[in-house]
């Protein structure tokens, strides 16, 4: 989630690239063996893989390539592999939170550090800037012919959400929990509705808004992070246009 963009950002999957949706797959297949090494490969009773799949399939990733992806990483160790955080400045003082998966810190860390340095960034330390973020469960509802504001509402408020935004998007919030999203999802789903993303995100409390040029290199260092199979996501604060 990257400042005001959400919409846009969830628009713009269906225009990605084969290489960049191939760039995106092999991203959540990351999310998918973090979540199978740390509670196994039963959906039902990990809620953390039910809901790496749910972002999967949002972004149409085959059935056939989740299911090797979980099958692969039941039957072998990857206790080699770890979750890593870093934490740093953007140009212009945004603030950036990176999470990786990583079988190399060095390699990572080494990646990231370069990106920021490249593009005008400084790379901090554990905790720099994480506290300006709320960790929320969010699921966002597609608003088409068939949507309807107030039962929506209704839904959301009988599934005890924190609070909604009805926008060109319907975003619920939730406790930031993979069960409370789970459930959120299935009953929004079986009420007819159209889930369009789902998560367990880190939310600014506050925006910072940057000039075209700053823009552009914050842009750049953010492609070079992503460019990484070892980056899973970039999170900043960055005010962005909904143009």
């Amino acid at each position: 989630m990257s400042g005001h963009s959400k919409w846009n950002n969830i628009k713009g999957r269906k225009e990605k690239s084969d290489a960049e949706r191939s760039k995106i797959f092999t991203k959540i297949g990351r999310e998918i063996m973090v979540a199978v090494k740390e509670g196994g490969p039963n959906i039902d009773s990990n809620s953390k893989l039910k809901m790496a799949i749910a972002k999967a399939r949002q972004y149409n990733m085959p059935n056939d390539r989740i299911n090797n992806i979980i099958k692969k990483n039941s039957e072998v160790d990857n206790s080699n592999f770890v979750e890593q955080t870093y934490e740093g400045y953007g140009v212009g003082g945004v603030a950036v939170v990176v999470k990786c998966f990583t079988d190399n810190k060095n390699r990572t860390s080494s990646d990231v550090r370069y990106a920021f340095d490249k593009f005008g960034g400084s790379l901090g330390s554990s905790g720099c800037v994480s506290y300006m973020f709320d960790t929320k469960g969010i699921v966002v509802v597609e608003k088409n012919d068939k949507f309807d504001s107030d039962s929506a509402m209704e839904l959301a408020i009988n599934l005890n959400a924190i609070d909604c935004d009805d926008d060109e998007v319907f975003t619920i919030y939730t406790d930031a929990s993979a069960n409370s999203v789970n459930e959120v999802v299935s009953a929004f789903e079986n009420a007819g509705y159209t889930i369009l993303s789902s998560g367990v995100e880190m939310v600014p409390q506050n925006y910072v808004k940057l000039n075209p040029s700053q823009v552009e290199t914050f842009n750049k260092m953010v492609d070079k992070l992503n460019e990484s199979d070892d980056v899973i996501d970039v999170i900043h604060n960055l005010e962005e246009s909904d143009e």
